[in-house]
């Protein structure tokens, strides 16, 4: 576990996010990863969806009308997590990512609970998130925070999905 002093995570509402605050990187790390996790690995950011290419290339419109909350190590960006805006009553989290060298120190924790205390400041029932099943240390932390598996709202193969409420009570495991 981290000194969590050395670990600050901030708030980036989509409209305000500075053009170089480490968030691209962040999410093109997440994003190569992801397709070769799936077993469609590219070499470069050139190789990946057109989807993925623009929240990279332009997380400020990508994300706009969401809250990025970045991890912060001094200055460098270390993790980031997306909340979306509230709709119908819940938010989503999405692109939890931790840089590789920095796992291990509850950063992935920590922005977690800052997502889930944003959710439920902004008014969210509850709060959903989507995660591939072989990611098991993911799915084995979301447990922890109280979130369950739930019916699928996504068409693809492999994909788990899961819910809590947004004010949930987790007691300590």
């Amino acid at each position: 576990m981290t000194d969590h002093r050395e670990i600050a995570v901030v708030r980036r509402p989509g409209r305000t996010l500075p053009a170089e605050d480490g968030l691209a990187a962040l999410l093109a790390a997440y994003h190569l990863r992801t397709e070769a996790e799936k077993g469609e690995p590219v070499a470069d950011v050139d190789g990946l969806p057109d989807r993925y290419r623009a929240e990279i290339s332009d997380p400020r419109t990508a994300f706009a009308g969401d809250t990025v909350l970045l991890a912060l190590h001094g200055d460098t960006a270390v993790g980031c997590v997306v909340v979306t805006s509230l709709a119908d009553g819940q938010s989503e989290i999405k692109r939890l990512w931790t840089d590789p060298g920095f796992r291990g120190r509850g950063i992935a924790s920590a922005l977690l609970g800052a997502a889930l205390a944003h959710a439920a400041e902004d008014g969210a029932d509850s709060v959903r998130l989507s995660v591939w099943e072989w990611r098991t240390a993911a799915i084995a932390l979301y447990e922890r925070l109280g979130f369950t598996v739930t019916r699928s709202w996504d068409e693809r193969d492999r994909l788990v999905c899961m819910r809590r409420a947004a004010r949930a009570v987790v007691a300590d495991r």
